[in-house]
């Protein structure tokens, strides 16, 4: 066990969980809520509400994906040293799709749900939030330097399993889908021009040069926004509706992807002897919540989207407490 996030947030994990480390999840928790309001506000009749924009969520969410992350992936990937190691942030997530895959096709077809559950289950279980939550998350647990190892995972694993997996899922289980030729080029086209994968590409190139002090610090300024921007976008996505008969499917889902998948990852590393950084982060990403881009690919699929809201709005909700208790178990 060791400590973390040069101790800002726990300050020994062998310790009582002591409320002057807390500091960074109160943060979070703080940029959350102030989301939470602003949504609240937006659907008032009053003129701040008014003023605030619908797409408030998206506005910030496209700031993140074209300036907060890229900036952050300049700043923290050329640092990041070549070795074996970054095979496993890497391989995990495409191990983990296929484990969580199969623990949902098994379920729901032992509960005989109908093919838009399934579907919807088949893409948010498997698929967690590993960026717009999973890297701030990272960067507030593990601190900057273990960042690159999220970025791996969100981008050659979870990001590219969005883009070949969810729309295997969605093409299958959805009732207008694509023709297979269109599909691919879509495909292919929405991985070369991700602003994220883009500026990855790019910093793997340039590894080798030293930027100006004055970019650097451009760099950090802008990477800076990322935390807030995300939670405040996730804040005011958020949906909470619960009917009935979604109830079983979502808490199996949740079970899946909060407690089950994370736990399966840690007893697969530990069993084959991986250890290190970035296996504890792969570990740690494998746990995030339901994504909410799967989501958003459920819902224009047609799978579901009530369930699916309520889905990844309970478990961000609920990542708060079983982050940090993965945590504790790294």
């Amino acid at each position: 066990m060791k400590a973390a996030y040069d101790g800002s947030f726990f300050c020994i994990i062998n310790h009582p969980f002591p409320i002057s480390c807390m500091n960074n999840l109160i943060h979070i928790a703080v940029f959350l809520l102030i989301g939470l309001g602003l949504s609240a506000l937006s659907r008032s009749s009053s003129s701040l509400g008014k003023a605030i924009p619908e797409n408030l969520a998206d506005i910030l969410t496209t700031f993140v994906i074209f300036v907060s992350l890229p900036a952050l992936i300049f700043l923290r990937l050329p640092s990041l040293e070549i070795s074996g190691d970054i095979l496993v942030p890497i391989v995990m997530p495409w191990c983990m799709l296929a484990v969580s895959a199969a623990l949902v096709f098994a379920v729901s077809t032992l509960l005989k749900w109908d093919q838009r559950i399934q579907g919807l289950l088949l893409l948010l279980v498997p698929l967690g939030n590993t960026s717009f939550l999973g890297i701030p998350m990272v960067q507030t647990f593990f601190g900057d330097k273990l960042v690159p190892y999220a970025l791996l995972y969100d981008q050659f694993g979870t990001f590219l399993a969005l883009a070949t997996y969810g729309a295997a899922v969605t093409s299958l289980a959805s009732v207008d889908s694509a023709q297979p030729s269109s599909r691919v080029k879509a495909i292919a086209l929405k991985v070369i021009s991700f602003p994220p994968f883009i500026a990855l590409m790019l910093s793997t190139l340039l590894r080798s040069i030293t930027f100006h002090p004055a970019v650097t610090s451009t760099l950090e300024i802008l990477s800076s926004t990322l935390v807030p921007s995300v939670m405040i976008a996730v804040g005011f996505r958020i949906r909470l509706r619960i009917p009935q008969q979604h109830r079983v499917p979502l808490t199996v889902g949740l079970a899946l992807k909060l407690v089950l998948s994370p736990l399966l990852a840690l007893a697969g590393c530990r069993l084959l002897g991986l250890d290190g950084d970035a296996v504890d982060v792969s570990i740690f990403e494998s746990g995030m919540p339901p994504m909410i881009a799967a989501w958003a690919v459920a819902s224009k699929s047609g799978l579901d989207p009530d369930l699916g809201a309520a889905m990844v709005g309970l478990g961000i909700l609920l990542s708060f407490a079983t982050l940090p208790l993965l945590f504790l178990l790294l």
